[in-house]
């Protein structure tokens, strides 16, 4: 019989309602039970997509034994931290208050009646393992101490949530200034992996705004090592792992040092941001492999993850019951593709071992197809033939459960890529970039009013958080600087202001201001924080419509700035947006005839903070958010004059 999460939308929580656990969605009707049987709550909160939310689903959540004890002495509730980012982000903070260490998922948080949290764990084991007791026995622990010491667990939990709103201490401010510009330099060289490219050891992520800024120095400055690491890491993540070879996409992160064993979910936000990025360095080298790895990782959000104009948010690592099965591939059934497709018996071997496909399998389960040389293909002998056999293999397979959430933030992150991709392929991009948006403002900003999430269908409930605000606006300005309608600035600048309005006070922002008021991180997670975005949109505004905006930037980055200033790849989207802010924007004034030729090509200028905007003058004047300050005849001589002016900086620094 299934229990009361058969009436959610969430497929995540769908996936739970034939649990024989009695869960509940976050809601009053939880909490009255739990006060009317004064019995404390257990609270699970995971994703549809999360490997380790699945184990412990099979392990606990369907034993019986374990659902009696949930059932006859707590009220449990599971939450779609996807769906409610602001109750996921409030737990998280009770978890590393409790445990001083980041969380992760499944969050698992027993509380009073009242919402007093005393006890935050994440995944919990059927047996003791891993250092830690066993789910079990841990239920029984808390069932024998919540009927002897439940003022003492009480008084925990109001302590906890005493430290998660602690009163605003007088701000420690630093001065703003360019010298921030060698620290990022220095800071990324410390942190760098030489031998594999990225920043961190494992688990690794592709960390997209620690590139971006690294371009954007690069940009500035001429200099060549921050271009070098960027290109180092990109192409690693292209070899095979954590970008799938086979139907094309990156996966979440990487187990391994080398990103060449990934954690197989591949979410809509990574695919998007990375294709953005992929193209960023196309324009500024050049080289088409970036372009093609941007295109075909759009494909594969279109092909598997998009349906009616709007994009889904994620596939799962799991099929079938097994982590990875999908994506794996047996040796054996390899060798006789490649021959059933036609590749020689005496080319098959070296096929093979160009894709790393091994006898003895290159992980547990099986091989990863990886390339030592992604962009050079064509020396790959039937690369292409080898690719459309591997191909035919998995479509004789389960494909990944897909979450057909659809997430404002993250169709915004996917519009924005294809706006970008259109810059450069128009007739292949451009139209599905208009569509989508269209669609997502019909769909998720109905009568001026925004959302966050909803289900194809399904009338949308849950309001917009600032993320969802600032990369909608983002996009909007995206499609500004692709297509010059005007329309889009104007949403653009409504939306901002609904957003400073709503979160913004004094310099800080609120990431949402609903049932949980959380505050705006400044930190980069799984994707650019919802504050430098909302940031980075505001910017737009101030170079193309009002310089007035100018100073909610300023005060934003004023709070941060003692911590910004000394660790900018710690923040490394707001740390972009400081030297946005330090070295100004450049828009270029222009008649959209003299304009439309070269949108594809500004970002390849010597120079990261380019805009593009109408106006009714000969040839193409300069300005920035105080003034206009050059003009020049026409794209050429406007490329030699930022290069030229860059150029006289280096020599001013050395």
């Amino acid at each position: 019989m299934p229990n009361q999460l058969i009436h959610a939308t969430s497929p995540y929580l769908r996936q739970h309602a034939h649990n024989p656990v009695d869960w509940y969605p976050w809601g009053e009707e939880a909490f009255q039970k739990a006060r009317k049987e004064h019995k404390p709550v257990f609270l699970s909160i995971g994703y549809s997509s999360c490997h380790w939310c699945h184990v412990m689903e099979r392990e606990s959540f369907q034993d019986e034994e374990v659902a009696q004890l949930l059932n006859t002495h707590f009220v449990s509730i599971k939450v779609d931290r996807e769906e409610r980012p602001d109750i996921d982000q409030h737990y998280q903070e009770v978890y590393r208050l409790m445990n001083n260490r980041p969380g992760g998922w499944p969050t698992s948080v027993f509380m009073t009646e009242e919402k007093l949290p005393f006890f935050a764990a994440t995944y919990l084991p059927p047996e003791p393992r891993y250092g830690m007791m066993s789910f079990k026995e841990l239920l029984r622990i808390i069932i024998k101490k919540y009927g002897t010491e439940k003022e003492r667990l009480v008084q925990e939990g109001q302590e906890v949530l005493r430290h998660l709103s602690p009163e605003r201490t007088s701000i420690q401010a630093t001065k703003l200034d360019a010298s921030v510009v060698s620290r990022i330099k220095q800071h990324a060289q410390t942190l760098f992996d030489h031998k594999f490219g990225g920043f961190t050891k494992a688990p690794k992520f592709p960390q997209t705004s620690v590139l971006h800024l690294l371009l954007d120095h690069h940009q500035l400055t001429g200099e060549t090592s921050t271009l070098r690491m960027t290109e180092k890491t990109l192409k690693a993540m292209a070899k095979g792992g954590l970008r799938d070879i086979v139907d094309g996409g990156f996966c979440r992160y990487s187990t391994d040092d080398s990103w060449f064993v990934p954690h197989f979910e591949k979410m809509t936000y990574d695919n998007a941001l990375l294709a953005s990025l992929y193209l960023r360095v196309y324009h500024i080298t050049g080289n088409g492999f970036y372009r093609d790895i941007a295109f075909e990782t759009l494909d594969f959000l279109l092909d598997n993850m998009y349906e009616n104009g709007l994009f889904y948010s994620a596939s799962d690592a799991d099929s079938e019951g097994a982590e990875g099965k999908y994506f794996l591939f047996d040796y054996i059934e390899a060798k006789t593709a490649f021959l059933e497709a036609g590749i020689p018996q005496a080319d098959v071997e070296a096929t093979l071992e160009a894709l790393h496909i091994t006898p003895q399998g290159t992980t547990e389960g099986g091989n990863i197809v990886r390339l030592d040389t992604p962009e050079a293909t064509d020396t790959i002998p039937h690369f292409h033939t080898a690719r459309q056999a591997l191909r035919k293999i998995r479509n004789n397979r389960t494909y990944p459960f897909i979450d057909t959430k659809i997430i404002t933030s993250w169709n915004a992150m996917a519009v924005s890529a294809l706006y970008a991709a259109a810059r450069i392929a128009p007739q292949r991009y451009l139209d599905i970039a208009e569509k989508s948006l269209d669609t997502l403002l019909q769909t998720l900003y109905p009568h001026g009013q925004l959302f966050h999430t909803t289900l194809p269908g399904h009338t949308p409930e849950i309001h917009a958080f600032l993320e969802d605000y600032a990369y909608l606006a983002e996009a909007l300005g995206q499609a500004y600087r692709t297509t010059l309608d005007e329309t889009r600035l104007i949403l653009m600048q409504k939306l901002v202001n609904q957003a400073i309005e709503r979160f913004y006070d004094k310099g800080f922002w609120k990431f949402s201001r609903g049932e949980f008021e959380i505050e705006a991180e400044i930190y980069d997670t799984s994707y650019p924080s919802a504050l430098s975005t909302m940031l980075q949109a505001l910017y737009d505004v101030t170079s193309l419509i009002d310089p007035v905006y100018k100073k909610f930037i300023f005060k934003s980055l004023e709070v941060q700035s003692y911590d910004l200033m000394r660790q900018p790849l710690s923040y490394p989207r707001l740390a972009s947006v400081l030297l946005r802010y330090l070295f100004d924007d450049i828009v270029i004034k222009a008649k959209e005839e003299t304009l439309r030729p070269h949108l594809g090509d500004i970002e390849s200028l010597p120079y990261p903070f380019v805009l593009p905007r109408q106006a009714d003058n000969d040839g193409m004047m300069l300005c920035n958010t105080a003034m206009c300050f050059g003009h020049e005849k026409d794209f050429a001589h406007l490329k030699a004059y930022l290069l030229s002016r860059r150029n006289a900086t280096e020599s001013d620094d050395s």
